[in-house]
């Protein structure tokens, strides 16, 4: 099949040939991927994402259009974006940590109190399902894969869950977000 072909059956909703193009680059994505991001799940993540997007996007799909050039040029562009988050996040962090410099370096501040019985009550308040992997995530390090295999659920459920999870906790936790940064990241 022609590149031109592969764009016309692509904007007809060809299930095969877009399962095609997924095979043919998703692994050689991924590792495009790590060239900028290390973390393999992140990049996996990266390129479910452009895939998706692809799927999605496919009837503004032009005839002329290399599929290849295009999928490898949306996931460097998703990488550098990944790439200056996570510094912006990092100076984030590193302006809130000197100013509560004290509280965090006050070791009863983390074992004893009111915080800690806080935490406890708003992960005990959130949905079982999203708990379950919040806790198996944050507190076992279990890795979204390996959650989702004993789950039994895609990883994009468990990112979709933890997510959900998060944003719960900032909202009952707004008081104490600067404390509990390393955990609500």
């Amino acid at each position: 099949m022609t590149a031109k072909q592969l764009i016309i059956h692509l904007k007809e909703g060809d299930e095969q040939a877009f399962e095609n193009v997924y095979r043919e680059y998703y692994k050689g994505l991924c590792a495009f991927a790590s060239q900028y991001i290390s973390e393999t799940e992140e990049c996996e993540e990266i390129v479910q994402d452009v895939m998706l997007w692809l799927w999605e996007n496919r009837s503004a799909l032009l005839p002329e259009m290399s599929v290849k050039s295009l999928l490898f040029t949306i996931v460097k562009n998703k990488c550098l974006n990944s790439i200056t988050h996570s510094q912006i996040k990092q100076r984030v962090h590193a302006h809130l940590y000197a100013k509560f410099e004290k509280q965090f370096e006050d070791p009863d501040l983390y074992l004893e109190g009111e915080l800690m019985t806080k935490l406890d009550q708003a992960i005990e308040a959130l949905p079982s399902d999203y708990r379950t992997a919040f806790t198996m995530n944050r507190f076992e390090n279990y890795t979204y894969a390996e959650i989702a295999e004993k789950m039994n659920v895609s990883s994009k459920t468990i990112a979709y869950r933890i997510s959900q999870a998060l944003k719960i906790l900032r909202v009952d936790l707004k008081d104490y977000l600067p404390l509990l940064l390393f955990l609500l990241k």
